[in-house]
C-alpha cells in the first residue's frame, strides 16, 4: 500500500487553497498513491474574520473532494474543515474520507480542543469556537484498518492505545501544528505513538505562515511500526510518498508483542 502526505501553507483564500490541494493529490496519484492524506484546515487558516460559513458533511467542500478522489482513482483523507457545528457559536473540526468512487465512507470529529496559554508566545482557546467530537473511529482503507485523529489529538495516549485496540494498523493526523511547540514535540510524539501502538502513522501538516500571526512546522512524515521515519517532507508545500509493508508490521507485532502483553 502506497502512501502520500500532502504538506500546503493554507492561508485565507479558500479557492487557492483548494486548488493547490488539488494539485497535491495529482501528484501524489502520479506518484502511485493510493491513499492521499492532508492536512488540518485544509481549506482555509487566516483571520476569523473571513472563515467560510461552516458547511456540512455533504456541503460544497465534500463535493469537490469526492470529485478529486473519483477522477483521480484514489483513497483521499480530505485533512480536515470546519464542519456546521451542534449551534451558532461553533463548528465541529472535521475529517472527510473517500474512496475511489468518491463515495464519502466515513468522519471523524476532533476530540481533544486545544486550548493552551503559553505566556509571551500563544493564547488559544479552540473551545471557543469548536465543539468537541464523542466518537472513536477506526476504518478500512483500501482494506486496512486505520485509526483516525486531528492535530491537538497527538498528545492524548490513550485515545491511540484504544484505536490500536480497536485493531487499527494505520493512524493518521492531519495537523496545523505550531512551530514553537513542533520544533521539540511534533516527531518525538508520532514515533512515540507508532512505537507504543505498533502502527504506522501518516502525519500530514501545515507549513509557514498563516495569518493572523501564527506558524505551523510542517515536517509531514511516514514513520512505521519500529518508530523509523520512512519519508519526511522538507520544509515547503509538496509531497512524500512511502510503502506500507503490513507483513513487517506482523513481524514486529510477533518479535515485540506489547500490545498482547498489555494487563490494563
Amino acid at each position: 500500500m502506497r502512501v502520500a502526505v500532502c504538506q500546503l501553507n493554507a492561508r485565507d483564500d479558500r479557492t487557492e487553497n483548494l486548488a493547490v490541494a488539488r494539485d497535491l493529490l495529482g501528484r501524489a496519484a502520479a506518484a502511485g498513491a493510493t491513499l492521499a492524506v492532508l492536512p488540518e484546515y485544509v481549506d482555509y487558516l487566516g483571520p476569523g474574520a473571513g472563515l467560510p460559513k461552516p458547511e456540512p458533511v455533504d456541503g460544497e467542500l465534500a463535493a469537490f473532494f469526492a470529485e478529486a478522489a473519483r477522477e483521480l482513482g484514489i483513497w483521499v483523507h480530505a485533512g480536515s474543515f470546519h464542519e456546521t457545528g451542534p449551534d451558532e457559536g461553533r463548528t465541529y473540526n472535521t475529517s472527510l474520507i473517500f474512496d475511489p468512487s468518491g463515495a464519502l465512507v466515513e468522519t471523524y470529529r476532533k476530540i481533544h480542543l486545544y486550548d493552551v496559554e503559553i505566556p509571551g508566545r500563544v493564547s488559544y482557546q479552540e473551545s471557543r469556537s469548536v465543539a468537541p467530537g464523542e466518537r472513536t473511529v477506526v476504518t478500512p482503507i483500501d482494506g486496512v484498518p486505520t485509526g483516525l485523529t486531528i492535530c491537538y489529538d497527538l498528545r492524548f495516549p490513550e485515545l491511540y492505545r484504544r484505536l490500536a485496540v480497536d485493531g487499527a494498523k494505520v493512524l493518521v493526523v492531519p495537523a496545523a501544528f505550531m512551530a514553537h511547540t513542533g520544533r521539540d514535540h511534533w516527531e518525538v510524539l508520532l514515533r512515540a505513538r507508532a512505537i507504543e501502538n505498533q502502527c504506522y502513522v501518516l502525519a500530514a501538516g501545515q507549513i509557514g505562515d498563516h495569518e493572523p500571526s501564527r506558524t505551523c512546522f510542517g515536517r509531514s512524515m511516514i514513520i512505521d511500526p519500529w518508530g523509523t521515519v520512512l519519508a519526511q517532507a522538507p520544509d515547503t508545500v509538496g509531497i512524500v510518498t512511502a510503502d506500507l509493508d503490513l507483513s513487517r508490521l506482523e513481524d514486529i507485532r510477533r518479535i515485540l508483542p506489547s500490545l498482547a502483553n498489555r494487563r490494563l
